[in-house]
């Protein structure tokens, strides 16, 4: 019986690390202020009549803080290139020098670090939200098995203690999110 209440317990904590991982997955795609590849990550190319990702047919690289470079593996690519960057509504105007693309990354306003942080804290409420899904529904779990008051309430104990652990990562993970968005 311990091991039925020691696997769910186990399975929620997976669950909960998923949420985690996912929102660290969401923060790399806010834009903090300075140009990263991981910017281009969702751009697609039409490569040969098939959407490929841009890492799959070209290197990405920062030149500076506000610069994106764009080197095809076949020059022939460059206009489908600079295609999927428009088309990823990115807010980036790719400009071709005939041998790859620049990107020029503009800088945040004020108004748009405080959009980013809005749209930051609620990817980490949508987070919480998960967590706290994840630990109802392991608290539902446990309550099928036929297990005495006792080991129900200390084993929702446990499940509680993960869902405060994982919480509190969360708001660390926003916090650290925040302060890199409004860093000018």
């Amino acid at each position: 019986m311990d091991e039925e209440i020691q696997f769910i317990i186990d399975s929620v904590e997976e669950k909960m690390a998923s949420a985690i991982h996912h929102l660290e997955i969401e923060f790399v795609n806010i834009r903090a202020g300075k140009a990263t590849p991981s910017m281009l990550s969702g751009v697609k190319v039409d490569y040969y009549g098939a959407l490929t990702p841009l890492s799959q047919v070209a290197n990405v690289n920062t030149m500076d803080a506000h610069t994106i470079t764009v080197q095809p593996w076949e020059k022939s690519l460059i206009p489908e290139i600079e295609k999927g960057i428009l088309v990823a509504n990115l807010g980036f105007n790719p400009m071709n020098n005939g041998e790859s693309i620049i990107i020029n990354v503009p800088i945040l306003t004020e108004e748009r670090r405080r959009e980013l942080a809005k749209k930051a804290k609620a990817e980490g409420e949508n987070a919480k939200v998960s967590i706290r899904n994840d630990r109802k529904d392991g608290n539902n779990e446990l309550k099928k098995l036929e297990i005495s008051k006792d080991q129900l309430a200390n084993a929702e104990v446990d499940i509680q203690l993960l869902t405060d652990t994982y919480s509190k990562k969360v708001d660390e993970l926003y916090l650290v999110k925040e302060i890199e968005i409004m860093k000018v």
